[in-house]
């Protein structure tokens, strides 16, 4: 049956699974053999930016005391990051701080995931490493701040990296292994989480919807039945996507408060 539906890449026939090398490396659209090689996934990223900057500078602009349906979702989404997040994770004081930094994290994040299921973009802006990196290394920058803000440098280094009532010929093994899961571990499973997720959600819904076409145009005979198969499961991971475009950016931001907390607080 595999054989019937499949062919091999080079015959122009037949069903062509994703491959990661031309869904995630596309070619130039502007500016080809140059440092400033503009491509498919950065124009989408540039896009999900112009889309959560114009949202909110909308609703910012019209602003009332008493909100309109499309100010109070604004403020309904606004106040889910600085309560749910904040507050819950750092308390009210610390919270209010760190409600900046984990608002665009959360909907920056948030904005470059859901560009996978907008028609005409149709890929996460988040799905290549670029993005997550970037997130990853804000997360990480504030969370070392907040550290050091609280503690003082020393107080900051020492709490991370000699966590007390431990003997002391321990912290020749317990040190580098916090270092390592501080320092270095912490931005890369961030950045891993986010690009693994968004990476196979763009692949199955490729596979999905490419299976779909194949079989209804061009598969003989009783294969084509096949084809509202594939297109139910492909409806089915596109609602599957949002909610994980909305929850990696729960995660992402849950985690980045959660680190901060770390930080502030001596063990």
């Amino acid at each position: 049956m595999a054989a019937g539906i499949i062919t091999a890449a080079g015959d122009g026939e037949g069903f062509h699974a994703p491959t990661l090398q031309g869904e995630f490396f596309p070619g130039p659209i502007l500016f080809a053999g140059t440092p400033f090689e503009f491509n498919r996934i950065m124009l989408v990223r540039v896009v999900a930016t112009i889309l959560i900057v114009t949202v909110f500078w909308l609703a910012a602009r019209r602003a009332r005391l008493v909100p309109g349906r499309f100010q109070g979702a604004i403020e309904m989404a606004l106040d889910f990051v600085r309560v749910n997040i904040a507050e819950e994770v750092l308390g009210k004081e610390s919270g209010r701080r760190a409600t900046a930094l984990l608002t665009v994290i959360f909907f920056g994040v948030f904005a470059m995931n859901i560009t996978g299921v907008i028609p005409l973009l149709n890929i996460a802006g988040s799905s290549v490493i670029g993005v997550p990196l970037v997130f990853a290394a804000i997360a990480y920058v504030g969370f070392i701040v907040a550290g050091v803000r609280s503690q003082g440098a020393g107080g900051f280094l020492k709490s991370s990296l000699f966590p007390p009532g431990v003997p002391k010929f321990l912290y020749v093994i317990l040190t580098p292994i916090e270092f390592l899961s501080t320092f270095i571990l912490r931005p890369i499973t961030l950045t891993i989480r986010l690009l693994a997720n968004m990476l196979v959600g763009h692949l199955l819904l490729v596979l999905c919807f490419g299976a779909t076409h194949y079989l209804f145009f061009e598969a003989a005979g009783t294969f084509k039945v096949l084809g509202g198969v594939t297109l139910a499961a492909g409806l089915a991971f596109t609602v599957f996507e949002i909610f994980i475009a909305a929850l990696q950016a729960f995660i992402f931001t849950l985690l980045t408060a959660v680190y901060i907390q770390l930080s502030e607080e001596a063990h």
